[in-house]
């Protein structure tokens, strides 16, 4: 089989790529250049798409003794996520940005310019696990979650949908530590053995998301004020706010029963954000849209877990599909603090059965 491995720099993506070779597949090395500044945007494991980066999965390529090329989707990844991120917080939804990657970089544009040029499958160092079973209509690829819980990022994935699962290949998905990898690495020669894990938000490599925003979409001052409307402090901009939200809400006047505020509502139309008690962050319902599902979309309910976060934990619930791509859940867990423009993974045990981008909850 022909893959193509996206190899971005660091220790994940090398060993992904290194047990595509052992597997025996005719494997060549891709970098994706997703950062317009690339000199500037790694500083210590924040942020990636640098110079180093590329230099780092070029060694890798030379060690693996594979072909190696660097593709530049800067503008793409600009249109599309960056811009993404930054129309939804302004419209008063918390989006995730490394869901919009996936779904329209990794395993789109990538995974599209890949069967173009005659690869089978492009390998990733997801941790994620793919599983096949016998069906009715033949073998199905079903996407689970990792061995290493604690690594799985099969919530990210899930916007692929059950088309692109079946061309993506995940090798890191049975390991049951980072160790391993890191220890596998370095056994191979690869010097991004111990290359510190990048997180946060790709783009935002300063770790500073409000800074980040207020750089591109400025300065809107506008109020705060709590459930009954009375203003109780001030903002620089309610796209910075996001629902759950505690910290760095600079209150002028504590609640009356000197119990903490959250953020319960930001309300772009009037540039507010609404803050109040815990309590009011209680979620029963989730409704989403643009559902992507792994299994004929069940017109009844069905048990499940749900996850909101990418590393949260998954909550009880059931889940119905509605027309027009929609998703309903109920929670029977307790859930809290559930924002607009989320992405919602449902699962059956350790299977990814669908997902949706929030659009509204209930009490």
């Amino acid at each position: 089989m022909r893959v193509l491995a996206a190899l971005s720099g660091g220790v994940d993506s090398a060993v992904a790529a290194a047990r595509a070779v052992d597997a025996g597949h005719d494997v060549v090395g891709v970098h994706m250049a997703l950062a317009r500044e690339r000199a500037e945007l790694r500083n210590g494991s924040r942020g990636c798409c640098s110079i180093e980066d590329a230099g780092d999965a070029r060694r890798a390529a030379d060690v693996l003794g594979i072909p190696y090329y660097v593709w530049d989707l800067s503008e793409r990844f600009e249109d599309t996520v960056v811009a993404d991120f930054l129309s939804e917080y302004e419209a008063g939804r918390t989006p995730n940005p490394c869901v919009r990657c996936n779904e329209h970089i990794k395993f789109r544009a990538l995974l599209d310019r890949a069967t173009a040029l005659g690869f089978d499958a492009v390998c990733t160092g997801h941790y994620a696990r793919v599983v096949t079973v016998d069906a009715d209509g033949g073998p199905t690829r079903e996407l689970h979650r990792a061995a290493d819980l604690a690594k799985d990022q099969s919530y990210v994935l899930a916007v692929m949908g059950p088309e692109r699962l079946a061309r993506a290949v995940f090798p890191l998905g049975d390991v049951v530590s980072k160790a391993e990898v890191r220890a596998e690495a370095a056994a191979r020669g690869l010097s991004v053995s111990a290359k510190p894990d990048s997180y946060d938000i790709c783009f935002v490599a300063d770790g500073d998301t409000q800074g980040f925003l207020r750089a591109r979409l400025g300065s809107r001052p506008g109020d705060v004020v709590d459930v009954d409307g009375v203003v109780v402090g001030s903002h620089d901009g309610a796209y910075a706010y996001t629902v759950g939200q505690r910290r760095g809400l600079g209150l002028g006047r504590p609640a009356a029963d000197g119990r903490p505020r959250y953020v319960v509502d930001v309300r772009p139309a009037t540039n507010t954000v609404v803050v109040g008690a815990e309590e009011l962050l209680e979620v029963r319902r989730v409704v989403g849209d643009r559902a992507v599902w792994f299994v004929d979309p069940p017109t009844r309910w069905t048990t499940c877990e749900l996850q909101v976060r990418a590393h949260g934990s998954p909550v009880a619930a059931r889940v119905r599909a509605l027309p027009d791509d929609g998703m309903e859940v109920e929670v029977t867990g307790r859930l809290r603090g559930v924002a607009p423009g989320q992405s919602a993974v449902v699962y059956v045990g350790t299977r990814v059965v669908g997902q949706a981008t929030v659009t509204g909850t209930g009490r």
